[in-house]
């Protein structure tokens, strides 16, 4: 009889040496999970569009319109762009927002990160009456830049998808996938 004790207080044994270790993972991975930067914004709904122009120009804009949903402060901000242009598909940044370049509201090189596909001279910030000066990103506001044809040339049927992020929780409140027409 004292044989058969032997297994049964190996195998209890064994389930509570893999059940400390358990609740030890546990507890050491769900520490690391509640450090995320609080509740990322809601935007609710968003449109976008872009603009091809075919007369030669080197426009090619791109339009993100905050709907509807929650006030996003600039500073918070990231814009990240992958486009399909002719040759490959080229990914870009724009960070350290709200554009401070050197035509006011124009995209400097302090806000590029990864392929520099933005045209520099242009890139804006808009309200409902012009730039933002407010440093927040609310419903009926835009975010309008230029994609130099000389860096991407967006063929007939190529994509443009822009994400908006919150940094502070590395959440994507906005995306749009654009189509060149």
């Amino acid at each position: 009889m004292s044989r058969a004790v032997a297994p049964v207080v190996s195998t209890i044994l064994m389930v509570a040496v893999v059940v400390i270790l358990a609740a030890v993972l546990s507890v050491f991975a769900l520490g690391f999970t509640e450090d995320t930067g609080g509740e990322a914004p809601i935007v609710g709904q968003s449109s976008g569009a872009f603009e091809a122009f075919e007369d030669g120009s080197d426009e090619q804009i791109v339009t993100i319109r905050h709907v509807a949903g929650d006030t996003i402060p600039t500073e918070e901000m990231e814009v990240a762009v992958s486009a399909t242009c002719k040759g490959g598909t080229k990914r870009g940044r724009l960070v350290e927002l709200p554009v401070d370049g050197y035509y006011g509201n124009a995209i400097g090189e302090q806000n590029v990160e990864g392929s520099d596909i933005f045209d520099g001279s242009y890139g804006q910030f808009y309200g409902d009456v012009g730039a933002l000066d407010d440093d927040t990103f609310t419903a009926g506001e835009m975010i309008q830049f230029r994609i130099g044809k000389g860096d991407c040339e967006v063929p007939d049927s190529g994509t443009v998808t822009v994400r908006v992020i919150h940094v502070p929780t590395n959440a994507v409140v906005i995306t749009q996938e654009l189509t060149a027409r």
